[in-house]
């Protein structure tokens, strides 16, 4: 247990909150307002592929590529921070990452063709991918056994606050300025997390599991090691079945939420024929519906265990996607009711993921096993956009993106079921 956790004294639900200790409260906030900005940079892209498709004259394949572009990038990305958070500390590179995703989503409004704006969505993705890995360990490690769930969970329904502002912005940029003027304006104002950065130099500490752990290794002479980025100890016999399932896992929760989220917009404006206030509207219902699946996902993940609850949301995003593209729903009432559940489960299924995959590697490889595996994943579903996108020129584009949705949380269900349960786990010092 963390030297800064105290004994909890009351079970309730939203009592967890309160029973954290400064640090933990300070890494929450940090790593919230992380996963709110960095959804926000990352979903403005789904918000712009119609402007962008009709001002380039790009097909839909193309627009794919774009959408891949930072996702597979990220890949890299994420296992780079993580490798360095491993070397330099979290709180150091976690900085590191937020200034170079915003930069590059704020360069990204000066772009003024499907090169250019390829070229600073991958170069985002370096940044978008390490913020992840990092803040995801950070969190993990600062955040005690019994609410380590919650909190990691909790944090990543940041994500659905920063969809809603792109969404709340598209609506707005969209009704008052000019198309070829509103996109820029949507990747400009990708500046905003800058500003985190000063919060966490000066609330967010090292956690005591990585500044004990390299204390530790300093003290027997073992320092040395852990100073070489060591990239393949991951790929150890101890470890390889960890490192390949975990990835698995990445891909498929991945690949789901962004064969899903990417086109969603571009969905119901192309084959629902939704202008582009009702598509915010079916929008923030679906936002909503996320930001209560995070939440749920975060407590049935120390509720009912890590695994049992991914495969629930797994098996319900399969079923809820399906029912979504496939019925033939009005563009009434029922779509918009379905709406919610659709971003619940897509969403809630991440909710667990942070928590299983901290406590799944040692102290020392956290960060590098971390980063790879989740970030794999990424760069592998990174790949679903394109393909729903070429797809689409031979099905409706509802059909391909249910298509790998489903096939994806397969995959999932499947790496799940091979994974140890974790929860419980205490994080040990000297590993």
């Amino acid at each position: 247990m963390s030297p800064t956790a105290t004994p909890t004294k009351k079970p309730g639900h939203a009592a967890w909150f309160t029973e954290l200790s400064p640090p933990e409260r300070s890494t929450f906030i940090a790593t919230f307002g992380g996963w709110a900005l960095d959804g926000m940079d990352v979903m403005v892209y789904s918000f712009v592929i119609p402007v962008l498709i009709a001002a380039w004259h790009i097909t839909k394949g193309e627009a794919g590529m774009l959408g891949t572009a930072a996702l597979l990038i990220s890949a890299v990305g994420g296992w780079l921070a993580g490798l360095l958070a491993d070397r330099f500390g979290r709180t150091r590179v976690l900085q590191w990452t937020i200034l170079w995703f915003a930069f590059f989503t704020f360069l990204s409004g000066f772009t003024n063709n499907f090169w250019q704006l390829l070229i600073t969505r991958g170069l985002q993705g370096l940044g978008f991918g390490g913020e992840w890995a990092v803040g995801s360990v950070l969190m993990g490690e600062t955040i005690r056994a019994e609410h380590r769930g919650k909190a990691v969970g909790t944090v990543q329904s940041g994500w659905a606050i920063g969809w809603g502002i792109a969404a709340i912005c598209s609506v707005a940029l969209f009704s008052w300025l000019p198309a070829e003027l509103a996109w820029r304006a949507m990747f400009w104002i990708g500046i905003l997390p800058a500003l985190l950065v000063f919060y966490i130099r000066r609330h967010v500490p090292e956690p005591a599991v990585y500044t004990r752990t390299r204390q530790k290794f300093a003290g027997t002479g073992d320092q040395p090691n852990l100073e070489i980025l060591n990239i393949f100890e991951i790929f150890s016999p101890a470890l390889l079945k960890i490192t390949l399932l975990t990835s698995a896992l990445g891909v498929g929760v991945q690949g789901g939420y962004y064969a899903i989220t990417t086109w969603l917009p571009t969905y119901l404006k192309t084959v629902r024929h939704l202008s582009v206030l009702n598509t915010g509207a079916y929008m923030i219902v679906i936002i909503a519906g996320s930001f209560c699946g995070y939440l749920t996902g975060a407590y049935l993940a120390d509720g009912i265990g890590r695994k049992k609850a991914l495969i629930l949301f797994a098996a319900c995003c399969a079923v809820t996607v399906t029912a979504y593209t496939y019925l033939p729903l009005s563009n009434g009432i029922l779509m918009l009711l379905l709406g919610f559940p659709l971003g619940f489960f897509t969403s809630g299924s991440f909710s667990p993921v942070g928590a299983f995959f901290t406590e799944l590697f040692p102290s020392r490889l956290r960060g590098s096993g971390q980063g790879f595996s989740y970030n794999l994943g990424r760069g592998i579903g990174a790949l679903f956009p394109t393909l729903v996108g070429f797809l689409s020129a031979r099905l409706s584009l509802g059909k391909a993106i249910a298509i790998f949705a489903v096939g994806a949380y397969v995959v999932m269900i499947l790496a799940v079921l091979l994974l140890p349960e974790t929860k419980g786990k205490e994080l040990r010092v000297y590993e």
